[in-house]
Formats: C-alpha cells, structure tokens, sequence
C-alpha cells in the first residue's frame, strides 16, 4: 500500500495539472459503484458537479482536491493509480472511475485490485478526528512522540502503523525507521527511553522527507505519472532485505510476523 511519500509524490504530480478545474461528473467504470464510497453515483455528482479545484492536499494516506465547498478524497489502498491519460497499455477493465473536467480533460483512477475508494465531505473533520498526527508537521515534535509512547503500552511496530496515532507510516517506514532508532518492533511503546524516542522521531522526519525527494519507494505496485518509479528502494536499509547483512553490524537481517505484518529486522541491532 502507498505509504506517506507515495501518497505525497502523487499530490505532487498531479496538483499543477488539475488545480483549477471544474468538474463535470464522476463516472464509475465497469459497474463498479461502490468506489464511491460515501454516497450513490448520482448524489455523489450532485455534491461535487460544478465544483472548482482550488488545491489538491494529503491528509495520511488520502489525497483531497479541495473545492470551495468540501472535498472530494481519494484512498488508493493496495494498486490505485492516477493518470491524467491513458497509454494504450492500459485496459479499461482496470478502471474503477473517471474525474471529468468541464474543459474535457479527465482523472482516471485505475485500480487493479478494487479496494480504493472516493469519498466527499463537507469538511475534513470526521477524517482529522479519524487520523492522528502529521510526522512531518509542527505538531509531530520529540516531546510529542515521548509522551505518547508512554501513555501507550503497545508494541511499537503495531502503535506506529496505527493510523490513529500517526498518520502516514506504513510497513517499509516503520521498518526502516525502528532499525535506525535501534528498537525492536515488538518493544513496547511505554518502556522506550527519551534517547532512542529522539533517534526514532528524528528517523522518521529524515526517512519520509528524503523518499519524499526521491519520490517514494517502488517495491511492486507504486508507480505514478507515466509509470514512473518511486527512487527510494536503492536506499532502504533492511526492508526487503532479508538473508542479507545488516549495513551497520553484518548480522543476517530476519523476516518475522509482527501484527500480522512481514517485518524486518536485525536480531543484533533491535533486542528487546
């Protein structure tokens, strides 16, 4: 599943191409109409017909075009794609909808496993009372990550992927970050020291904001734009890399289950 910078570097390719239009209509494709998610086809285009595209933002792992009044929010799951046209490459049996502009351009979501889905709001408040806080904004400080690891008594790898606490993270940042900050995925939150909490607060700034950069991490299904691949994999440190030596200590890197999630670890570098 498209994690923050995945979500991040999609606002980002598609904002200067769609900011500004008008919609014309949402049509689900291939009798598929519970892509949307919150009303019926037709009441769906009845509150957002007309509309114009003042800003394309990310909340977590949505992407919201932003009208004047409300917002239509797009959740790409585990293969939804955003294509401003399509290749011949592409079946239409993949898509599930298509955004139409009054000036006939169009926003095609293309979706091979069917789990994404549209969504509109008058506001944005039941989402933000859905998703906690930003880990790149003001508001994700250390103190803030310290004193919400204690007031938990989870184990950090399932803490950190809940939506609630943080949004955004996702398997490979998680994993990346933990191995950096030297903790076990399955510590529990409310024993870490205010060292280590520093170290993982910093990891996950530095980790999201560079793959920011490099535009996201390709593992399988990621791809933006016209199939472009996110850079970021060349520059994990131990997702994906199980069988090979830790960068830091050579020790084997193990894969193990953690909250029903493959995991990555180094069993030298993350004791418990």
């Amino acid at each position: 599943m498209p994690e923050l910078p995945e979500v991040e570097t999609v606002v980002r390719y598609v904002r200067p191409n769609i900011v500004g239009k008008i919609i014309q209509g949402v049509i689900p494709q291939n009798n598929y109409d519970k892509v949307l998610a919150t009303h019926t086809p037709k009441r769906f285009n009845k509150l957002v017909a007309g509309q114009s595209i003042i800003d394309v933002t990310r909340r977590g792992k949505y992407i919201a075009l932003n009208f004047d009044n409300g917002f239509l929010l797009i959740h790409l799951r585990m293969t939804g794609r955003l294509l401003l046209k399509l290749s011949e490459d592409d079946k239409l049996k993949h898509l599930t909808a298509i955004i139409n502009f009054t000036d006939k351009a169009s926003l095609y979501f293309k979706d091979y496993r069917k789990f994404g889905r549209l969504y509109y709001y008058d506001s944005m408040d039941y989402i933000n009372n859905k998703l906690g806080v930003e880990p790149l904004s003001k508001d994700f400080t250390g103190d803030w990550l310290y004193n919400n690891l204690h007031k938990n008594k989870r184990q950090l790898k399932p803490l950190l992927l809940d939506q609630g606490f943080i949004a955004g993270l996702g398997n490979i940042y998680v994993d990346e970050a933990l191995w950096f900050a030297r903790l076990h995925p399955q510590q529990i939150s409310s024993v870490v020291s205010r060292k280590k909490s520093n170290v993982l607060h910093a990891a996950i700034q530095r980790l999201l904001q560079t793959a920011i950069d490099n535009q996201g991490t390709t593992i399988i299904n990621f791809y933006f734009g016209e199939g472009e691949k996110g850079n970021f994999r060349e520059q994990l440190q131990v997702f994906g890399r199980q069988d090979k030596k830790c960068p830091r200590c050579k020790t084997v890197i193990e894969k193990i289950r953690v909250a029903q999630r493959g995991t990555h670890i180094c069993p030298h570098c993350q004791k418990i």
